[in-house]
C-alpha cells in the first residue's frame, strides 16, 4: 500500500469458522480515517492493527461507514468510549437510522431472529443466545454527518464518496486520490486472488449493485481494497467490466 493508507485485517469466529474483514486507515499530519470497524468485540485487535501502522489511535477523529452490517459497524460504540477526543462519525442518509439503532438492522428481519432456534442440536445453546441478544440489540451510535456520494473530503490528499448502492440502499465506496485506491467496502469481493463482484448471497440488490460498479470505470484505479479477501492489485478495469457484463 502507498505511504498514509493501510489495510487492517481483523479475525473473528463467525458461525464455527475464522472470518476475516479487511478495514482501511488513512492518515496524514492532521487526519486519521478509519473506514468501518469490524466485528463487535473485537477493539482490542482493532487497536493493535492501528498501533501497528504507527499510529497512535488516541489520534483517530474521523470514522466513515460504508453500510450498516454488524461486521461493519461492530465495534463503532466501543471505539467511541475508549477515545477520549471528539471522533467525527460520517455515512450514508439511508444507513443512518440502522446505524443509530431507530430501525432494525436490515438483515435481522423476524425470520432471521427466529432461525437462530432452528440451528442443528450441536449448535450450543449459549452461542444460540447470545446471536439472538446481539440480533436484537445490535452495537449503535450516533452518525453526525452524511454523505451520499459526489462529495470530496479534504481528508488525507482528498478522499472522493462514490455512491455504490445494492449491497444496501446506502452503501458507499471511498477514493483516496493521491494513492489511487478504492476502498469497495462490500460492492467488491476478493475470491482466490480474484477480484469479483459482490457476494451475491449477502447483497440486496444485485442488479442494482452491479449497475453501480458503472461509476467505478470513471476512476483511475492502482489498488482495491475489498472487506472481504483484501487487495487486489492487477486489470481492475478489465476486471470491472467483465463483472458488470457477467
Amino acid at each position: 500500500m502507498a505511504p498514509g493508507i493501510a489495510t487492517l485485517d481483523i479475525s473473528a469466529p463467525v458461525m464455527g469458522r475464522v472470518d476475516t474483514v479487511h478495514l482501511a486507515l488513512l492518515w496524514d499530519d492532521q487526519d486519521v480515517v478509519l473506514v468501518d470497524t469490524g466485528f463487535p468485540r473485537q477493539l482490542d485487535s482493532l487497536q493493535e492493527e492501528i498501533k501497528r501502522c504507527g499510529v497512535p489511535i488516541e489520534r483517530l477523529n474521523r470514522i466513515v461507514l460504508t453500510h450498516q452490517d454488524i461486521d461493519h459497524i461492530g465495534n463503532l460504540p466501543d471505539l467511541l468510549k475508549r477515545i477520549s477526543t471528539p471522533i467525527e462519525v460520517l455515512a450514508h442518509p439511508d444507513e443512518k437510522p440502522y446505524i443509530e439503532g431507530e430501525r432494525r438492522l436490515i438483515r435481522f428481519t423476524d425470520e432471521a431472529i427466529a432461525s437462530i432456534d432452528r440451528m442443528p442440536s450441536q449448535v450450543p445453546e449459549s452461542f444460540k443466545q447470545g446471536l439472538k441478544a446481539l440480533m436484537l440489540n445490535p452495537p449503535s451510535a450516533p452518525v453526525d454527518r452524511t454523505i451520499s456520494g459526489g462529495e470530496t473530503l479534504p481528508w488525507c490528499g482528498e478522499i472522493d464518496v462514490i455512491d455504490t448502492p445494492g449491497h444496501t440502499p446506502g452503501h458507499i465506496g471511498l477514493y483516496h486520490k493521491p494513492s489511487r485506491t478504492l476502498i469497495a467496502g462490500d460492492s467488491l469481493t476478493v475470491v482466490d486472488g480474484d477480484l469479483r463482484g459482490p457476494d451475491p448471497v449477502s447483497t440486496l440488490d444485485m442488479p442494482t449493485a452491479l449497475a453501480s460498479l458503472r461509476r467505478l470505470l470513471e476512476l483511475e484505479i492502482d489498488t482495491v481494497v475489498c472487506y472481504h479477501g483484501g487487495v487486489f492489485k492487477g486489470p481492475i478495469h478489465d476486471r470491472l467490466s467483465s463483472i458488470i457484463q457477467a
